[in-house]
């Protein structure tokens, strides 16, 4: 049986087509029907069984992939799966050599670890590693283990041969979840604990998987990490604020916002600023890239959710959901008037002073927000009384 995902190395395989003898102890068709086997794994047509075992002869000519998990939820290997263009089976079989991984390899035990070992030997200085999960460091990073070592001393081994090292996911990046509260094992991210390397941050929880491929992708091609910003994320994916790109940015600037889950504004689709949104002071590219291929409007804040800043340290499982994000743009204009309906009569009073209040150039300002509020749905804010 195969040692890891890739399988046997290409002096082991040979050519496919012509190869008559025996691999690792299986026989040719007995190679190919056990691909099939790891295709039917992976969640892939049986057909990429074949494509699986001609893979194993050029997969010393990818770059190889360790990748490795701390403290997490393995979300960030769930969301890897879920690729479409490049899918998981282009990228491990076409474009990288996925070594290690706890949640993909198809051996285990002593198999995977050796496996593991072998090709950071191999290809020492060359490898690319990657980690999602935080690092537990307390009473020296006893409190998560793999095969009898410390994850703190595995990607600390690890990172020493890599030429690259890139955390996937807000608990590698910076610490997420599991650094939150008392944080009882010392849970740090990986920039934490390898401070001596530079290391490549995806935040997300979980990131969008195309930040990730984009820059192992990057990687491949041109030998280099794209340029980063000051936290370690690329830039191309981390460059800009959610909020600058949000489909609710409109609102914002109009000044129409959701005030309770369900109310007339959240259901017209509002901006969601008043409700905790952290989009202000978020840097992602969640608003223009989408989730699950599905493109614009498929994240948190597109289905009716405000963004908590998971992609963001300080703000992402440190914030309450409810606080106000800390603006790094342009506020909100403090003028316009309450557009909840006390009684259902249009404007509420206080609107009504303000607008009759306003003298000059200013007055038709004024009409034009009156307009808007007597636009609103009456009938579903009107203030139920009696029976």
């Amino acid at each position: 049986m195969p040692d890891g995902l890739v399988g046997l190395d290409a002096e082991q395989l040979g050519d496919l087509d012509s190869y008559e003898g025996t691999l690792g102890g299986l026989t040719r068709r007995e190679f190919i029907n056990y691909c099939a086997g790891v295709a039917a794994f992976l969640g892939l047509p049986s057909a990429m069984g074949v494509k699986i075992a001609e893979a194993a002869a050029g997969a010393a000519k990818r770059p190889s992939v360790i990748w490795l998990s701390g403290s997490a939820c393995t979300g960030c290997t769930e969301t890897l799966l879920r690729t479409n263009h490049p899918s998981l089976d282009t990228l491990i079989l076409e474009q990288i050599s996925l070594e290690y991984c706890e949640t993909l390899s198809v051996g285990s035990g002593h198999q995977a670890e050796n496996w593991k070992k072998k090709a950071m030997q191999e290809n020492h200085g060359k490898y690319l590693m990657v980690l999602d999960g935080a690092v537990s460091t307390k009473d020296n990073g006893i409190y998560a283990k793999v095969a009898g070592q410390t994850v703190l001393e595995m990607v600390q081994e690890v990172a020493a041969g890599a030429a690259a090292v890139v955390s996937i996911g807000s608990c590698g990046s910076w610490g997420g979840w599991p650094s939150t509260g008392v944080n009882p094992t010392g849970c740090k991210g990986l920039p934490e604990v390898l401070k001596g390397k530079p290391v490549v941050t995806i935040p997300g929880c979980p990131p969008n998987p195309y930040n990730f491929l984009s820059t192992v992708l990057h990687f491949v091609t041109f030998g280099k990490l794209p340029e980063l910003d000051d936290k370690g994320r690329p830039k191309f994916a981390y460059g800009r604020l959610i909020h600058e790109n949000c489909e609710r940015r409109p609102h914002f600037d109009a000044g129409r916002f959701a005030i309770d889950f369900g109310d007339y504004g959240h259901r017209q689709g509002y901006c969601l600023y008043k409700l905790g949104c952290k989009g202000p002071e978020t840097y992602a590219n969640c608003p223009s890239i989408g989730f699950n291929d599905v493109g614009q409007g498929n994240w948190p804040v597109g289905t009716g959710h405000p963004c908590f800043g998971c992609t963001e340290k300080g703000v992402g499982f440190s914030k309450s959901i409810h606080e106000l994000a800390s603006l790094k743009s342009v506020a909100p204009p403090n003028t316009y008037p309450d557009v909840r309906s006390e009684k259902g009569n249009g404007a509420s009073p206080g609107a009504v002073a303000a607008v009759a209040g306003i003298t000059g150039a200013a007055i038709g300002a004024g009409a034009v927000i009156a307009s808007r509020l007597g636009k609103q749905d009456k009938a579903d804010d009107t203030p139920k009384t009696g029976a």
